[in-house]
């Protein structure tokens, strides 16, 4: 199992969901956060004073999946997420060791 995590664009989240949806994916966790990368921010003016926007609104998508949805999943955030301006985001792959459903106690791939 893998946990993907993403980070997105807000307007490409429904684009993002969409996709995972008709691939099988049947849950996340999304979560509004703010941050930077290259784009290093940028300034905005606000009733004349111009003041630096540090961190911009993105949005983060956790989902645990199956080894074998790992490609699927990554091209259709990819391919959903996807602007081609900078600011698109990233996605993060890491191991997931075990999950454990709490109302039933199931584990493994049957708790996903």
């Amino acid at each position: 199992m893998k946990l993907v995590t993403a980070i997105v664009k807000p307007f490409k989240l429904d684009d993002v969901r969409s996709a995972l949806s008709e691939i099988g994916v049947q849950g996340m966790t999304v979560a509004e956060v703010k941050g930077f990368g290259r784009q290093k921010g940028h300034t905005e003016l606000y009733r004349g004073a111009e003041y630096v926007v540090d961190f911009l609104p993105k949005v983060k998508l956790e989902l645990v999946i199956e080894d074998d949805l790992l490609e699927q999943a990554v091209d259709a955030i990819t391919k959903a997420a996807k602007t081609g301006k900078i600011g698109d985001g990233k996605i993060f792959i890491t191991n997931c060791e075990e999950v454990v459903r709490i109302r039933t106690g199931e584990t493994g791939p049957e708790a996903i």
